[in-house]
């Protein structure tokens, strides 16, 4: 069986995330093959401490471990072994193994599933997505345009070209990993493959590393590009552009750039749909007598709008064919009034203003 993770690192089950990157962090060092040359067996325990960090330090990944565990799947975990467990009449386990029937599925292709996913991540490293949020202005949403956009990428050292090593030094095969690039870390059925923690992936170990990049082979670059944005985008509109993502390390084609749209808020426009809702005030005047305004487009121009007499508030007005266009269609601009009441006036204004309300009868 496997070794215990939680033995592995020296913690117990209990250990907090802050322990358990405290003891990786004390044990790699100690057990880094550069730093242990002449022994073999600090390769193998280098391993085994980064295969138990990768599971423990990742909160998805260690719980679905110390299900595992609980069952006795790895040696010195202190549950059932594998198969002691007594079956009831439909074939599931009894008592608390009631909820864990594995049928006929091996323990180690459930351990698979569980790791497996993460270790075939690795392996494909340098060929993987880049996702990222883009905030883009209102108007640019609404009407289309071109935004500029920074992202992160690992791009081949220039100096050594991506095979970590420096100009001019000797190249050997990995004793580690026999120039495969990937190890097989566990015991009998449980066997998760890794990239080779020795040569990093590469299958080759350079008799002196590229002092450029330390030898990673890549180096961590900002790439700055011009993202045009259809018109009509509304956010959480996701956009991929093949092979913007990381450059691959093999040879096979780079990842792609994932950008989802996040709209900022306009200070003056709204979005319904394809229709455009604004507000504008109106004075208790302009209410009562009815006026002309001059409404702002979309586009930046002015329109004209009549309020008739007597407009009350939270009146909406309705002006067509100016809002947002999508495969031929052309949505409204819809103007709501907030109409202005003033405080209570005082003075001849009023004396003016209750006279008028007793003759309108008006209480107040």
């Amino acid at each position: 069986m496997a070794k215990d993770f939680y033995q592995v690192l020296g913690v117990p089950d209990t250990a907090t995330p802050p322990e358990i990157k405290k003891a990786y962090r004390r044990l790699a060092k100690q057990y880094h093959p550069d730093a242990n040359p002449s022994n073999p067996q600090a390769a193998d325990r280098f391993k085994e401490i980064s295969e138990a960090h990768a599971v423990l330090a990742d909160a998805d990944q260690r719980s679905k471990y110390d299900r595992m565990r609980k069952y006795g799947a790895f040696s010195g975990a202190g549950g059932r072994r594998p198969g002691s467990a007594t079956r009831g009449p439909s074939g599931g386990l009894d008592g608390d193994d009631a909820s864990f029937d594995f049928g006929d599925i091996g323990l180690g292709d459930i351990f698979s599933s569980i790791f497996g996913a993460r270790g075939r991540k690795e392996e494909a490293r340098g060929s993987e997505s880049i996702e990222t949020v883009v905030e883009i202005p209102f108007r640019v949403a609404a009407t289309g345009g071109k935004v500029p956009v920074a992202v992160t990428v690992n791009e081949a050292c220039a100096t050594c070209h991506g095979s970590g090593a420096a100009p001019g030094a000797s190249v050997a095969t990995c004793s580690e990993c026999s120039g495969s690039g990937s190890v097989t870390f566990g015991q009998g059925s449980f066997a998760v493959h890794r990239p080779c923690p020795r040569c990093r992936g590469k299958g080759k170990i350079p008799s002196q590393y590229c002092g450029t990049c330390a030898g990673a082979g890549e180096l961590r670059t900002e790439r700055r590009l011009s993202i045009s944005v259809p018109a009509g985008t509304e956010s959480g509109t996701k956009i991929r552009l093949k092979g913007q993502g990381h450059p691959a390390r093999d040879g096979r084609p780079a990842g792609d750039l994932i950008i989802t749209f996040q709209v900022q808020a306009d200070r003056f426009f709204t979005r319904d749909g394809l229709d455009l809702r604004c507000e504008v005030p109106l004075n208790l005047a302009q209410a009562v007598y009815g006026t002309t305004l001059k409404v702002r487009t979309l586009d930046g121009k002015k329109v004209v709008l009549k309020v008739p007499p007597g407009t009350q508030p939270g009146r909406t007005f309705r002006i067509k064919g100016i809002g947002l266009e999508e495969k031929g269609r052309r949505g409204d601009q819809l103007i709501t009034v907030d109409v202005q009441i003033p405080g209570a006036p005082a003075g001849e204004v009023g004396e003016l203003f209750k006279q008028y309300a007793e003759k309108a009868g008006l209480k107040y």
